[in-house]
């Protein structure tokens, strides 16, 4: 499985309960695809989400983001951590 980081733009003014409800979406549904969403960080100034998971591939990723209401602007590959 393969680390990926996905953006959500146009998102300004996301409230905390507005992304724990968007991730949750996610969650309910990420099995189905063989994704695994790990963590979801929000900058509501800027309107920028950002999404961790691992899964097979991006279209994995985009297929869950897109089933839940919310498709990916980016999703990058991320293949080196420390």
């Amino acid at each position: 499985m393969a680390k990926f980081m996905d953006v959500h733009h146009g998102m300004t003014g996301i409230t905390d309960e507005e992304l724990k409800q968007a991730h949750a979406a996610d969650l309910a549904i990420q099995r189905e695809e063989g994704v695994t969403f790990q963590h979801a960080w929000a900058d509501p100034d800027e309107g920028v989400v950002y999404c961790l998971s691992e899964a097979p591939d991006a279209d994995a990723v985009q297929r869950i983001h897109q089933r839940a209401g919310h498709p990916a602007d980016e999703i990058h590959r991320v293949p080196l951590t420390v």
